[in-house]
């Protein structure tokens, strides 16, 4: 397996893998009774071509096998950049579906990489992708100078919660996105540089 930064000829297959983590009924809330799941696929496809929204390619770390197969996927942005990127987002749902979401909640803020999509093809689940995909992304962070690495996990998905707790994520307090209560957990990059710096220096002594 492979982790790899995306490309623009992957944007169908990410845009999947997104409305995989949003779930079919948060993808048709956000599209309306009038449109389908291929509608709101073709909305994402366009939007992960793009460069400046969130659910770009550029903000993407594909899972990858050995001969080329996408396994999974997890997009992840800097928090303070939602609102700029999260236009294209508003811009897209109102021309595609007519749609307004101008007045939506902030799901992440400025010193965090927010993952805001991570899912893996079923056929490919239960080998630890997602957690290879998880710590990719946590390098992401610590890469880009940021203090910690954030997501939310729906209080209905213990078993995604579970995952995340192992890896090393910690409860930061409750929220709400697309109707549904949520944990917000995070990961503190900064503690885990600390670990780093005391083992480094317990092995030269």
């Amino acid at each position: 397996m492979k982790i790899n930064e995306a490309g623009k000829e992957h944007a169908e297959t990410i845009a999947t893998l997104i409305m995989a983590a949003m779930t079919d009924e948060c993808c048709l809330y956000y599209a309306g009774e009038k449109h389908t799941i291929d509608d709101f696929h073709r909305m994402m496809t366009e939007l992960v071509k793009m460069e400046d929204s969130q659910y770009s390619y550029r903000n993407t770390l594909l899972a990858t096998s050995e001969d080329g197969r996408v396994m999974g996927a997890c997009v992840s942005y800097d928090g303070a950049k939602l609102h700029e990127l999260r236009r294209r987002f508003i811009d897209a749902a109102k021309s595609h579906f007519d749609r307004d979401f101008n007045n939506m909640d902030d799901e992440t803020q400025a010193g965090e990489l927010y993952l805001d999509s991570l899912a893996v093809f079923p056929e490919f689940r239960g080998h630890g992708i997602a957690t290879e995909l998880l710590k990719a992304s946590i390098d992401k962070a610590r890469n880009m100078g940021l203090p910690m690495a954030g997501l939310l996990v729906d209080k209905g998905n213990p078993k995604a919660e579970k995952l995340y707790i192992r890896v090393g994520f910690e409860y930061s307090n409750d929220a709400t996105w697309g109707g549904h209560p949520m944990k917000h957990l995070v990961y503190s990059t900064q503690k885990q540089q600390k670990k780093e710096v005391l083992c480094k220096t317990a092995n030269i002594l």
